[in-house]
């Protein structure tokens, strides 16, 4: 008698643990020698550019043998996310066990192709603090902000439990300098060894946290293994039309040969990975792991603090730590978006407002330019725009974080974040020539004080250097926007329905006390005594699968 689809649900609802016997896989058991010779440190590599990070994700996939888990915020529907959507699926049919938690928050027209994916026999997909609304999400944004305001925002994927990659990189032509119009700059770590376990209970807790809802119980439709090979047929058409700019197939088998001398030349070192709890964040009991993480070693540092990070806002509890730091001789150097590069106008708004702050403390400023000259020498247009992602902090030239974690309100008090903290002077080396790399005159503005403490825009070309007295390259309307909502106090928008707005306490609420609006939906899950749930589809058509 075969088992039913009802029965498969079930039966991949209990298989919710990782992947235990990591050491028994080509790769982790390559990897647990290495780890031997190197006791109490983990392995890591970093990844600068797109093409290879996008390599770097199918050979994931095409080397799996027992198991990959992937976290992200956003998985668009493009080239890009369909070759690794499929690169997944062919795992799956090798066996693998494919776990997919997705956040919500761009997922909206897509149920039934995910729901569709779902149905394959050896992957599951979860929903992270889905919409209750499947088709007008704006009613969740109007009744229930307080709960779908708070995403998450982590980005990590782990092959066998026993290598994992987490970054800065969502799923999509942005991230892999595949899209004709606008590339991200961004920066991903690769690491092996006891980490990977330690990356991997992070994911195990949001997984199976009650805040990751299966799509299955989201949907008003019964999805077969037939339309999940309907969806798949689909996807591989579509993939053979979009004629991607990449050979990709190339490109990742080279990183397949170079494997064994790519974990040559790992850098050994202790790390660990910093991460905020969904579920405590929801209980107003948050420890603020991040904050404290890199917040923490500001007060230790000795020279030099060198950011650069997609949005930052530093607002003025960050000003005066910068000057803390200036008396104490350390040096603090940023590197963010400038307005014409940013895609966030909200986010440059925000930040505008302290710049003068920043530059009167002695930091050093710069800002990427739109159209640079050398930030990622591999692009699919040569006439595609730059925007800045990445989120990486170097301490003292010794300490390293990359992550998802932006240097701004909403990542420290409202999405959840992950990121991996290393001590290695050498692997600090590495992460300095990239950001050196993206301070360089022909990548970015430097933003200076003139002799009367007006801003000015600085860059050399040709020889020559030129000055600006406003937001290069950018046009009058973005500017009398950016100017506007500076006027507002954006600070407390960033932080909305959060408070207060700082490391101590991340309570989802308007007056200080946790709020459950989403206690009255049905329930789905609990946790520490608290009902976690959502509402099913409107519809009622929740038919098992049989």
């Amino acid at each position: 008698m075969q088992p039913s689809q009802e029965d498969k649900r079930d039966t991949k609802m209990a298989e919710v643990a990782a992947f235990a016997r990591h050491d028994t896989t080509t790769i982790g058991a390559r990897l647990a020698e290495l780890a031997e010779e190197h006791p109490g440190e983990s392995g890591f590599a970093i990844i600068r550019y797109g093409q290879p990070a996008l390599a770097a994700r199918i050979a994931l996939s095409d080397l799996a043998e027992k198991s990959l888990d992937v976290q992200y915020y956003i998985w668009e529907a493009d080239a890009t996310g369909r070759i690794l959507a499929d690169r997944l699926v062919r795992a799956a049919d090798r066996g693998v066990r494919v776990r997919v938690l997705l956040d919500d928050i761009n997922l909206s027209g897509r149920d039934a192709r995910v729901a569709a994916l779902d149905a394959h026999p050896n992957i599951e997909i979860r929903i992270f603090n889905p919409f209750s609304s499947r088709r007008f999400r704006a009613l969740d944004f109007a009744v229930d902000l307080a709960r779908v305001n708070h995403r998450m925002h982590n980005k990590m994927m782990i092959m066998d439990n026993a290598l994992s990659l987490v970054g800065g990189r969502n799923v999509g032509a942005h991230y892999f300098a595949a899209h004709a119009e606008s590339n991200f700059r961004d920066l991903d770590i690769v690491s092996g060894g006891p980490l990977v376990r330690e990356t991997t209970s992070v994911f195990e807790r949001f997984w199976n946290g009650a805040w990751s809802v299966p799509v299955s119980d989201l949907v008003g439709e019964c999805y077969t293994e037939r339309d999940c090979q309907a969806a798949i047929a689909v996807i591989r058409e579509e993939i053979r039309q979009d004629n991607y700019p990449f050979p990709l197939e190339v490109e990742t088998q080279k990183l397949i040969d170079r494997l064994e001398s790519i974990f040559a030349d790992f850098v050994w070192a202790p790390g660990e990975i910093v991460w905020e709890d969904p579920s405590s964040i929801y209980e107003g009991i948050s420890e603020g792991r991040m904050n404290k993480a890199l917040y923490e070693r500001l007060r230790t540092l000795e020279h030099e603090l060198l950011i650069e990070s997609a949005y930052f806002v530093p607002r003025t509890v960050g000003v005066d730590a910068t000057g803390r730091l200036a008396e104490r001789g350390v040096n603090v150097r940023v590197l963010t978006n400038s307005l014409a590069a940013n895609d966030v106008l909200a986010a440059h708004a925000g930040y505008s407002k302290y710049r003068k702050a920043l530059l009167e403390n002695g930091v050093e400023l710069y800002e990427l330019r739109p159209y640079p000259g050398a930030v990622d020498k591999k692009i699919v247009s040569a006439e595609s725009k730059a925007a800045l992602h990445t989120k990486a902090i170097v301490f003292d030239r010794k300490d390293v974080f990359i992550g998802s974690f932006n240097l701004d309100p909403r990542s420290a008090a409202i999405n959840t974040e992950a990121g991996i903290y290393v001590q290695s002077p050498e692997l600090a080396g590495q992460v300095i020539d990239f950001m050196e790399e993206g301070v360089a005159p022909e990548n970015a503005f430097r933003v200076l004080l003139d002799d009367n403490s007006d801003l000015r825009w600085v860059i050399e070309k040709d020889g020559v250097r030129l000055d600006y007295d406003t937001d290069p390259n950018s046009r009058w309307y973005q500017r009398w926007i950016a100017r506007l909502i500076a006027l507002m106090p954006i600070d407390k928008q960033l932080c909305l329905f959060t408070w207060p707005c700082d490391a101590s306490s991340h309570a989802w609420s308007r007056n200080g006390k946790p709020t459950n609006r989403a206690a009255g939906l049905t329930a789905n899950a609990s946790r520490s005594g608290r009902t976690v749930s959502f509402r099913r589809p409107r519809d009622g058509s929740f038919r098992p699968c049989g």
